[in-house]
């Protein structure tokens, strides 16, 4: 009989830790679940991205050598180890992708896109510009602020460009593209692709721009060739346009440079993007470039600006913004 009941004490208690581990497990089983579908959504298709790019070619890796990297190892060394792709963008010329290891998906993403981003740029701008970009992913604040020689960079800055100085009519050098280190985090792929063009076009134009011309031309110039051919309708690339149309609030004037920092930057790029986009649709990409290079070719005024217009569109100032207000009435529905 003792021997019975100990017999059934242990069955007892082996019954009790199968259902303690069922349980356990059940509740593991839907933890997960929930933590899935609680992950944001930019990082579902980051991860959707990772998966395509583990079999694409990302290009190889950098020699130790290049020129480049060696000017840029300089100030992302001491973040940590490097992670290099070097990628053919076309007319014989090359590209990098450095990072480090913990943005690999991000770097992943730019090396795919690069090439094409490339392309895209040259068939708006065309071909008068190196096409042999440095893009850097920054593990961190102070690196991304150091690589854009800046002390400090406002927060809500997802990527920008820069150029060493160089002399008014000649080629802009060491020009490169810097990500911030959450740049993957906040943006989709789709996202950092748009991004990546947006910044791409600066480095193009560079040589032709001066500082202090509009930034509606600057600005809306590289939004349009950003999101030119990918397809976007105009509520994706300006939903804060489309609301503010919609609720019958029309632009007076074209956005000026004050509006496009702080809580007004947002519609004041969705703005320009729609005055370039404006141009396109109306007139062609090929006024449209023949407008920004002489806009953009000094700082300008209302006088300097209808004179301009009048030349290249055949329209004055005035009757130019009260076009764009029409065709922001008829697209934003």
């Amino acid at each position: 009989m003792h021997s019975l009941g100990r017999i059934r004490a242990w069955l007892s208690a082996r019954r009790r830790f199968q259902f303690v581990l069922t349980v356990s497990m059940v509740m593991l089983l839907s933890g997960t679940c929930v933590a899935l579908l609680m992950v944001p959504n930019p990082v579902m298709p980051k991860l959707h991205a990772a998966q395509q790019t583990s079999a694409e070619n990302l290009g190889k890796p950098a020699a130790d050598d290049n020129p480049r990297l060696v000017e840029v190892r300089r100030t992302v060394e001491p973040f940590g180890g490097l992670v290099t792709r070097v990628i053919p963008t076309g007319n014989g010329q090359e590209s990098l992708v450095v990072g480090h290891p913990d943005q690999q998906i991000e770097i992943d993403v730019l090396a795919r896109e690069l090439a094409a981003a490339t392309a895209a740029v040259t068939d708006l701008w065309g071909p008068d510009w190196p096409r042999a970009a440095t893009v850097v992913v920054a593990s961190a604040p102070a690196e991304f602020a150091a690589l854009l020689h800046s002390t400090e960079m406002p927060s809500d800055v997802a990527a920008a460009s820069i150029a060493d100085p160089f002399a008014p009519g000649t080629e802009p050098t060491g020009q490169r593209v810097v990500f911030s280190a959450d740049a993957g985090r906040r943006l989709s792929p789709d996202g950092l692709r748009t991004l990546l063009r947006h910044e791409l076009t600066h480095v193009a134009t560079r040589a032709r721009t001066v500082d202090g011309a509009p930034p509606w031309m600057l600005e809306g110039f590289a939004e349009y060739a950003a999101h030119r051919g990918q397809g976007h309708t105009f509520g994706e690339a300006a939903p804060t346009v489309t609301t503010q149309v919609r609720a019958g609030q029309l632009p007076d004037d074209l956005p000026v440079a004050t509006t496009f920092s702080g809580k007004s930057a947002v519609l004041a790029y969705e703005q320009a993007w729609s005055v370039c986009a404006f141009v396109a649709e109306k007139y062609d990409d090929t006024h449209l470039v023949d407008l920004y290079r002489r806009i953009a070719a000094g700082k300008q005024d209302p006088a300097t600006e209808d004179q301009i217009l009048r030349e290249v569109l055949g329209i004055s100032r005035t009757d130019f913004i009260a076009d764009w207000r029409t065709w922001l009435s008829t697209r934003a529905i």
